[in-house]
Protein backbone atom coordinates (compact mmCIF):
# COMPACT_ATOMS: atom_id res chain seq x y z
CA UNK A 1 0.00 0.00 0.00
CA UNK A 2 2.46 2.60 1.31
CA UNK A 3 5.49 3.17 -0.10
CA UNK A 4 4.93 0.17 -2.74
CA UNK A 5 5.47 0.19 -5.69
CA UNK A 6 3.66 -1.08 -8.58
CA UNK A 7 5.50 -3.38 -11.21
CA UNK A 8 3.11 -1.95 -14.08
CA UNK A 9 2.98 1.68 -12.65
CA UNK A 10 4.38 4.36 -14.85
CA UNK A 11 7.79 5.77 -13.86
CA UNK A 12 7.37 8.34 -11.66
CA UNK A 13 10.97 10.21 -12.54
CA UNK A 14 13.27 11.25 -15.42
CA UNK A 15 16.14 9.17 -15.59
CA UNK A 16 17.63 10.11 -18.92
CA UNK A 17 17.49 13.36 -21.36
CA UNK A 18 17.82 13.63 -24.99
CA UNK A 19 17.88 17.61 -25.01
CA UNK A 20 16.46 20.08 -27.19
CA UNK A 21 19.06 20.91 -30.49
CA UNK A 22 19.95 17.38 -30.12
CA UNK A 23 20.36 14.35 -32.51
CA UNK A 24 20.39 10.61 -32.02
CA UNK A 25 21.01 8.92 -35.14
CA UNK A 26 20.51 4.68 -34.19
CA UNK A 27 18.27 2.76 -32.00
CA UNK A 28 17.87 3.54 -27.96
CA UNK A 29 16.82 0.81 -25.62
CA UNK A 30 16.41 2.17 -21.64
CA UNK A 31 14.53 1.34 -18.69
CA UNK A 32 13.24 4.10 -16.23
CA UNK A 33 12.07 7.33 -17.85
CA UNK A 34 13.24 8.72 -20.90
CA UNK A 35 12.46 12.18 -21.83
CA UNK A 36 12.96 13.71 -25.92
CA UNK A 37 13.42 17.40 -26.43
CA UNK A 38 15.22 16.82 -29.04
CA UNK A 39 15.06 14.30 -32.38
CA UNK A 40 15.73 10.42 -32.69
CA UNK A 41 16.07 8.81 -36.33
CA UNK A 42 15.83 5.19 -35.00
CA UNK A 43 13.87 3.11 -32.97
CA UNK A 44 13.30 3.40 -29.16
CA UNK A 45 12.42 1.01 -27.20
CA UNK A 46 12.40 -0.23 -23.61
CA UNK A 47 14.35 -3.13 -21.90
CA UNK A 48 12.83 -6.19 -21.96
CA UNK A 49 10.86 -6.81 -18.36
CA UNK A 50 10.86 -2.64 -18.15
CA UNK A 51 7.07 -2.93 -17.11
CA UNK A 52 7.39 0.28 -15.57
CA UNK A 53 9.36 2.30 -18.19
CA UNK A 54 8.29 5.38 -18.97
CA UNK A 55 8.83 7.77 -22.36
CA UNK A 56 7.91 11.61 -22.94
CA UNK A 57 7.93 13.31 -25.86
CA UNK A 58 7.91 17.34 -25.44
CA UNK A 59 6.42 19.43 -28.49
CA UNK A 60 9.59 19.85 -29.88
CA UNK A 61 10.82 15.26 -29.66
CA UNK A 62 10.42 13.90 -33.00
CA UNK A 63 11.23 10.05 -33.39
CA UNK A 64 11.29 9.04 -36.94
CA UNK A 65 10.97 5.10 -35.85
CA UNK A 66 9.75 2.35 -34.02
CA UNK A 67 8.52 3.15 -30.23
CA UNK A 68 7.65 0.08 -27.80
CA UNK A 69 7.71 0.91 -24.11
CA UNK A 70 5.12 0.32 -21.34
CA UNK A 71 4.12 3.85 -20.87
CA UNK A 72 3.92 6.82 -23.24
CA UNK A 73 3.38 10.42 -22.99
CA UNK A 74 3.62 12.46 -25.67
CA UNK A 75 3.30 16.16 -27.11
CA UNK A 76 5.44 15.59 -30.23
CA UNK A 77 5.55 13.60 -33.45
CA UNK A 78 6.68 9.87 -34.13
CA UNK A 79 6.73 9.11 -37.57
CA UNK A 80 6.83 4.79 -37.34
CA UNK A 81 5.09 2.47 -35.61
CA UNK A 82 4.07 3.05 -31.85
CA UNK A 83 3.42 -0.16 -29.54
CA UNK A 84 2.27 0.52 -25.98
CA UNK A 85 2.21 -2.38 -23.20
CA UNK A 86 0.13 -0.38 -21.20
CA UNK A 87 -0.93 3.66 -20.91
CA UNK A 88 -1.11 6.03 -23.55
CA UNK A 89 -1.71 9.47 -23.45
CA UNK A 90 -1.79 11.30 -26.39
CA UNK A 91 -1.75 15.15 -25.69
CA UNK A 92 -2.77 17.76 -27.82
CA UNK A 93 -0.34 18.65 -29.94
CA UNK A 94 0.98 15.14 -30.34
CA UNK A 95 1.37 13.83 -34.30
CA UNK A 96 1.56 10.19 -34.90
CA UNK A 97 1.98 8.83 -38.43
CA UNK A 98 1.91 5.02 -38.20
CA UNK A 99 -0.23 2.52 -36.38
CA UNK A 100 -0.57 2.84 -32.88
CA UNK A 101 -1.30 -0.57 -30.78
CA UNK A 102 -2.31 0.45 -27.14
CA UNK A 103 -3.72 -0.81 -24.20
CA UNK A 104 -5.29 2.19 -22.01
CA UNK A 105 -5.65 5.56 -23.98
CA UNK A 106 -5.92 9.01 -23.40
CA UNK A 107 -6.18 11.30 -26.28
CA UNK A 108 -6.50 15.21 -26.15
CA UNK A 109 -8.27 17.18 -28.48
CA UNK A 110 -6.29 18.70 -30.93
CA UNK A 111 -4.41 15.58 -31.49
CA UNK A 112 -3.57 13.54 -34.54
CA UNK A 113 -3.04 10.02 -35.52
CA UNK A 114 -3.02 8.86 -38.85
CA UNK A 115 -2.46 4.92 -38.80
CA UNK A 116 -5.27 2.44 -37.46
CA UNK A 117 -5.25 2.30 -33.72
CA UNK A 118 -5.56 -0.84 -32.18
CA UNK A 119 -6.65 -2.00 -28.94
CA UNK A 120 -4.80 -4.84 -27.21
CA UNK A 121 -6.49 -6.16 -24.23
CA UNK A 122 -4.09 -6.83 -21.26
CA UNK A 123 -5.16 -8.44 -18.12
CA UNK A 124 -7.26 -5.61 -16.68
CA UNK A 125 -8.68 -4.83 -20.15
CA UNK A 126 -9.84 -8.69 -19.71
CA UNK A 127 -10.93 -8.33 -15.98
CA UNK A 128 -13.20 -5.08 -17.20
CA UNK A 129 -14.68 -7.01 -20.06
CA UNK A 130 -15.66 -9.98 -18.01
CA UNK A 131 -17.17 -7.79 -15.35
CA UNK A 132 -18.79 -5.62 -17.70
CA UNK A 133 -20.33 -8.67 -19.29
CA UNK A 134 -21.71 -10.24 -16.03
CA UNK A 135 -23.81 -7.30 -14.98
CA UNK A 136 -25.73 -7.48 -18.45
Amino acid sequence: MFGKKSDGAPQGRIDSLIGAGTRVEGSIRFTGGLRIDGEVVGSVEAAEGASSSTLVLSEHARIEGAVHVAHLVTNGTVVGPVNVGESLEIQSKARIAGDVEYAIIEMHQGAVVEGRMVHRAGKSGELKWAAANQSN
